[in-house]
């Protein structure tokens, strides 16, 4: 089986891209993770991935005049280390459209809620003040439409009497660790067009 080259970008501590990699060390699984980018140089998961073995790279944000340039580098870097498909991980950047055509079908993230409720910011505290008696975790295909992509997989989590936006945060992670893997397996399986040339 030959495994596709995947790309993990992240922006922080990088709870869901360890548990990629450790999915990802089992030979049948098929997506071989090879490289890790954040657009922030001080994400604690930097660290992580170069302690696992796997290229980390940092590309600032801040340090490009747009969003489009920023995003060009990012592309480059990706083509650089022949990626074909891509994970987003706590990649707290909204993507434009230009990136977004140019790796469509190749490009999925993960959403702490039951999409297609709540996207965007926030969503443990919104489920809860809306009265909800579930919330969850989502991966999805990234579209031009933020969080407005076709669902792969979901995890769902009871909403408890009393619960904080922490403690639910905290428990949807811990559903996240176990979904994210197993959704990206089935996405990279289901590529929807050709790999990066």
């Amino acid at each position: 089986m030959k495994r596709v080259r995947t790309a993990v970008l992240i922006s922080g501590r990088g709870s869901n891209m360890a548990a990629l990699l450790d999915a990802a060390n089992a030979p049948d699984y098929p997506a071989d993770i090879v490289l890790v980018v954040s657009n922030r140089p001080g994400a604690g998961g930097l660290d992580k991935a170069k302690a696992a073995g796997v290229t980390a790279l940092a590309i600032d944000h801040t340090g490009y005049g747009s969003r489009e340039a920023f995003e060009r580098a990012l592309d480059a870097a990706l083509r650089d280390h022949h990626i074909e498909f891509v994970a987003c991980a706590g990649f707290m950047r909204v993507l434009t459209e230009w990136f977004g055509s140019r790796w469509e079908g190749r490009l999925v993230n993960i959403h702490p809620s039951l999409l297609p409720n709540y996207k965007g910011l926030h969503t443990h505290r919104r489920a809860i003040e809306a009265g909800d008696t579930h919330a969850g975790a989502s991966v999805h295909w990234v579209v031009t439409e933020v969080d407005g992509g076709d669902v792969i997989d979901r995890e769902t989590v009871a909403i408890r009497p009393g619960d904080t936006p922490e403690a639910l945060a905290a428990r949807v992670l811990e559903r996240e660790l176990v979904l994210y893997p197993r959704a990206l397996a089935a996405a990279v399986r289901q590529r929807r067009v050709n790999p990066v040339s």
